[in-house]
């Protein structure tokens, strides 16, 4: 599966082969993309994997639940689209996505 890392600072971007069933955080963990910090390890307990999902893949990645909408609440860079990498599987809906990273976490 293919996931591109974008960067508000206009590096990159990063693209990925990930294996399927990882989450994005994962895969960015594993790789070493520069601006996934992923504190908590996928627990959805810090934020530290915001990401800006394209609008075009934010309705294939699933729901966001009360939780991940209060972390993100707390981000300054929160967006419309923006969600926890740590959330996000990788499936065959979602191949192909495209994520930008903020310029800084949580």
């Amino acid at each position: 599966m293919k996931v591109t890392f974008k960067y508000k600072t206009g590096e990159g971007p990063v693209t990925l082969d990930v294996e399927d069933g990882l989450t994005l955080m994962e895969a960015a963990r594993l790789e070493g993309v520069d601006g996934i910090l992923a504190d908590c390890g996928g627990g959805a307990i810090c934020g530290t994997c915001h990401v800006v999902v394209d609008s075009v893949w934010f309705d294939k990645c699933g729901p966001l639940d009360a939780t991940e909408d209060v972390l993100l609440g707390l981000s300054p860079e929160r967006e419309g689209t923006s969600r926890l990498a740590c959330q996000i599987e990788v499936v065959d809906a979602v191949d192909g996505i495209s994520v930008t990273v903020p310029e800084s976490q949580i």
